[in-house]
């Protein structure tokens, strides 16, 4: 069983990672990027898998390149079921093994519920629920046959909170979908595998370069931080996760937001 207890030993070597295999969703950018160059300071070998990133060969050879690790880049699209299943089949063959999949991949928009088209609903839904559903099966399969295996998922604050002033009615439900799909998963894998949450808070990335000053304003003020993070202040978590250091923990969903969501 997955959680059977592992041996004890010194808590650096609990987060080591050497020789583990791990595939990073959207991981060429963003929080991916920093999660893939922190599972790579591990010691993983790292499959990123890009979909529209035009850098993303590169940011392989500079992650395999400081870590002295093996590192590639895949592009594949995660809304698609038959792509990502067999992307992942081709990086398992090519690495010898798979360990760990962050499901990471993630889009957002900011529109009116009442002005949702069924297309931009649908866009939504299927990169960051759907896309991530698929992404962790296809891992899943590898898991079975191997009988152990880590799923982590990038949820977000999002599916615990409302956000304002931005109307994003689509992503925080898609979101809190992810964290519910990992609580679902965690109990009906926990034969081969663990399933846990990352769900960060406001992160300096570009997906929030596009915002107004005056949200930026509103979201300082909200944040008892008064701060948000930078993405490699993440990365820690996320070896945590994907380490021996969490073996007992499957189904969590670790908030990690500067406060955001306590007052």
């Amino acid at each position: 069983m997955v959680l059977s207890q592992p041996p004890n030993q010194h808590v650096t070597k609990a987060f080591d990672l050497t020789g583990k295999v791990a595939i990073v969703t959207g991981g060429a950018r963003g929080i991916g990027l920093e999660v893939s160059r922190g599972l790579a300071e591990a010691g993983a070998n790292i499959a990123i898998i890009y979909n529209t990133s035009k850098d993303a060969e590169k940011v392989a050879a500079e992650i395999a390149s400081t870590n002295n690790v093996k590192a590639a880049a895949y592009q594949a699209n995660v809304t698609s079921q038959t792509t990502i299943e067999s992307t992942i089949q081709q990086i398992a063959k090519d690495f010898g093994k798979l360990d760990i999949i962050v499901c990471n991949s993630g889009i957002v928009s900011s529109i009116a519920a009442e002005d949702y088209t069924e297309q931009a609903w649908r866009d939504i839904m299927q990169v960051n629920l759907d896309g991530a559903f698929y992404s962790a099966q296809a891992a899943a399969r590898i898991f079975k046959k191997q009988g152990h295996g880590n799923v982590i998922f990038t949820a977000s604050v999002s599916a615990t909170l409302v956000n304002v002033p931005q109307k994003q009615a689509a992503y925080n439900a898609s979101k809190a979908g992810v964290v519910q799909l990992a609580k679902c998963l965690s109990v009906e894998w926990v034969d081969f595998c663990r399933v846990n949450c990352i769900s960060p808070g406001f992160i300096t990335t570009e997906i929030l370069d596009i915002h107004p000053k005056e949200w930026h304003e509103k979201w300082y003020s909200m944040i008892p931080a008064k701060r948000m993070a930078h993405t490699y202040e993440l990365k820690g978590a996320y070896v945590f996760c994907a380490s021996d250091a969490s073996s007992y923990m499957t189904g969590a969903n670790i908030i990690i937001d500067g406060g955001y969501t306590l007052p």
